[in-house]
């Protein structure tokens, strides 16, 4: 039994939620996001609650009952408060900047690294911290790699970009023979 699947999402008075078929459609304001389901699960929704039901008791049911909780719950949550992610910048001369639609990154190569900000995300850059933030969960997850992905943080010095809560593990380097 799915322990993510059995709890209701409750719906905020900011979201409207309606199901056609097998789509949920949720509406905030001028937002507008659809989830299809394809039938794998029941919907249920009730006043200011949605939750969802397993078609059946087959372990692929089961984990389409609480992918699809979650997904809506993202989105619910996406729509309400929004996701954030934040990296960090360490290095000589490693910097970052916000130059209109695209995000400026000089990170040790010989030309700056131009990273277009897609319609919806919100990038804030603070000194050395980049600020992610938008309403969809997985594309906010997919920028921020791709961000980390031009200078990945190396076990020697720690220079590179990573995740603010991400742990380096630091290596020694080598040490001359006596």
């Amino acid at each position: 039994m799915s322990r993510v699947g059995k709890r209701p999402i409750s719906i905020p008075n900011t979201v409207q939620v309606t199901v056609e078929g097998s789509k949920i459609v949720f509406k905030s304001g001028k937002i507008t996001k659809e989830l299809e389901t394809y039938r794998r699960v029941h919907i249920e929704l009730n006043a200011n609650e949605l939750a969802f039901k397993s078609v059946d008791n087959e372990p692929q049911s089961r984990a389409y009952w609480g992918t699809y909780r979650a997904l809506a719950s993202n989105i619910v949550v996406g729509m309400t408060t929004g996701f954030n992610k934040v990296l960090e910048i360490n290095g000589v001369g490693y910097k970052a900047a916000v130059a209109g639609k695209n995000l400026e990154l000089a990170l040790g190569f010989s030309h700056p690294v131009k990273y277009p900000i897609p319609e919806g995300v919100e990038i804030v850059v603070d000194k050395n911290t980049i600020t992610i933030k938008g309403s969809d969960k997985q594309q906010i997850g997919q920028i921020a790699a791709e961000i980390r992905e031009f200078r990945p943080p190396e076990p020697y010095k720690g220079k590179g970009i990573k995740y603010s809560d991400e742990i380096i593990i630091r290596k020694a380097g080598k040490t001359a023979k006596k």
